[in-house]
């Protein structure tokens, strides 16, 4: 089902009438789990990005959405994530536990690639924001090459007949990132924050993005304001910070 829509549907758009392009194809490994950490600019990102890409790429999406207790659009939603092997993500404690995460993890297991967006909701004017660590639990869990990536021009911008469309979308594939050296520190939260921030300055460095030392959550609520957050503009993400010490060290 996956690749019924990708190929007869969704890559034919994306690659000829919108016009995407791929840099850094090299850089998608051809067999083995793997996470995907990119930056997130519109809702097109999440079909374009796999539609770019030659392997299958999962998804968690709130578990809620594969319960189909809603109503009919429900049960046929649930239906589809099914149906195209996206994984469901257990928030229902707040911060996502291992636990929680485990169905993502037995994805990676079955070395499968998964998709995640570190800053957990697209940016609100187009800057880079604070990961949330949930990317670097993930990746010190399973032990799997974290790959960024960087999407730009993914927006919908007013096409012929003001119609709603997206033009010449990039996706940029950068090198994997090995942080076995960690693998198992996943309850430690300097380790967490030091390997999500690392993984946020590969996607800077990728997307040319200014990076705002806050979550973009905070300033989608008004909780931040934009002086706030203009004063927390970094040179990158962790700017300063040491690597933790290895175990056994």
């Amino acid at each position: 089902m996956y690749n019924f829509f990708k190929y007869l549907l969704v890559r034919p758009i994306v690659r000829f009438l919108f016009r995407a392009t791929l840099v850094g194809a090299e850089n998608e490994p051809v067999t083995g789990g793997a996470l995907l950490a990119s930056n997130h600019l519109a809702a097109g990102d999440t079909y374009i990005t796999p539609a770019m890409l030659k392997r299958q790429v999962t998804f968690p999406a709130k578990a809620e959405l594969f319960r189909g207790d809603r109503g009919p659009r429900s049960v046929i939603l649930a239906w589809f994530m099914r149906a195209i092997k996206q994984v469901p993500l257990d928030r229902s404690g707040g911060r996502v536990s291992l636990a929680g995460l485990e169905p993502v993890l037995n994805a990676l297991h079955e070395g499968r690639l998964v998709g995640i967006y570190p800053e957990g909701t697209r940016s609100p004017d187009g800057r880079l924001y604070k990961g949330h660590t949930g990317v670097a639990r993930m990746a010190l869990a399973s032990g799997v090459p974290v790959i960024p990536v960087a999407v730009a021009d993914t927006a919908r911008v007013k096409g012929l007949f003001g119609i709603g469309w997206v033009w010449k979308p990039r996706v940029i594939v950068g090198k994997p990132i090995d942080f076995s050296a960690y693998t198992g520190m996943h309850n430690d939260r300097a380790v967490l924050r030091w390997v999500t921030d690392e993984i946020m300055a590969a996607i800077q460095e990728l997307s040319g993005q200014t990076y705002v030392d806050a979550y973009a959550s905070s300033v989608k609520r008004g909780a931040l304001s934009q002086s706030d957050s203009d004063a927390r503009i970094l040179a990158r993400p962790g700017l300063g910070a040491t690597p933790p010490q290895l175990p056994g060290a």
